[in-house]
């Protein structure tokens, strides 16, 4: 059988979505499924209610210590074939579907070639999601996936880079889309030591400019900026405490990709199921004083993320 390793050189904050998978052994194929499944349930709510249900769950689960208060920046570049094949493939349901993604953790102001980032491939196998993922220095990394060169690496990490260059070449994959936002993550305590919660914001990207290191970038929102994307991730079932938290708080389980919203929201492919419409979800009317006319306006806020 061929090993597959998941390896990492380096950690940056962030990363911690992966550490178990750091410091695993390589596996056979045959046993990585049971030791990577991961179930993920989404669910769109309004960034005041995320707020609240964050607090909510802070009394049975730990803040991650890699998220500082407010969160941390999460910026993916997806790679995908001029045909957008991966992105079909998520629309149309496949059982079995793969993403090439480089990820980096923090700012993306002042990234050079020596920031780690991760080249990391998640797929799906019906309900499991996998990631398998390696950090390397940008430069590196871009190299591998643009340059379509092979990199220098270490045996346990062979199957892997062969892996990623072997789907770029023969493929044709080509930088598509840039997806940002805003993390809080929190960490199961005690018998739930495998739940994963994170609450996504400020959900952005690009259709250009793809090295993450460009000047004033002209991202805009792909999700409205008053909802954010909470995510539950566990590694057989859920708690029953957190069926309830949703069916108390009335929230209700949505298919949403972040790369696909961006894909839709630019106009590269049709609007699909997965879109976010946001007239289905409207902001609510927040009144403010207009100080030139005295009058209540309600304030909206503007789909142009800019730079932040």
């Amino acid at each position: 059988m061929v090993a597959l390793p998941v390896t990492t050189r380096r950690k940056s904050p962030g990363q911690e979505e992966d550490q178990d998978l750091a410091e695993e052994q390589p596996l056979h194929v045959a046993s990585r499924l049971h030791a990577f499944n991961r179930f993920e349930l989404k669910y769109l709510v309004p960034v005041e209610q995320a707020a609240e249900i964050r607090d909510e769950l802070a009394e049975r689960m730990d803040r991650d210590l890699n998220s500082p208060a407010g969160g941390y920046g999460v910026w993916s570049l997806y790679y995908d074939t001029p045909q957008l094949r991966f992105y079909w493939e998520k629309i149309e349901g496949l059982k079995f579907r793969r993403k090439l993604r480089i990820r980096h953790y923090g700012t993306p102001d002042g990234v050079t070639d020596e920031s780690p980032v991760c080249v990391e491939i998640k797929q799906r196998v019906n309900r499991v999601t996998q990631k398998r993922r390696i950090t390397l220095p940008y430069g590196v990394a871009r190299q591998l996936c643009d340059g379509r060169e092979m990199i220098e690496h270490s045996p346990k990490e062979s199957a892997f880079v062969q892996e990623v260059l072997e789907l770029v070449v023969r493929l044709n994959l080509l930088p598509t889309a840039i997806t940002g936002y805003q993390r809080e993550a929190l960490v199961g305590r005690d018998a739930d030591t495998g739940l994963r919660v994170t609450f996504d914001r400020r959900i952005r990207g690009r259709d250009r400019d793809f090295h993450f290191g460009t000047s004033n970038p002209e991202n805009r929102f792909t999700i409205p900026p008053h909802l954010s994307v909470m995510e539950i991730k566990v590694n057989e079932r859920t708690p029953y405490w957190i069926t309830d938290l949703a069916a108390r708080r009335n929230l209700s389980l949505i298919r949403v990709s972040k790369y696909v919203q961006s894909i839709e929201a630019f106009g590269l492919a049709p609007r699909s199921v997965f879109h976010v419409h946001e007239a289905d979800h409207p902001q609510p009317s927040t009144p403010t004083i207009n100080p030139l006319s005295g009058q209540r306006q309600a304030h909206v806020a503007p789909l142009k993320a800019g730079a932040q």
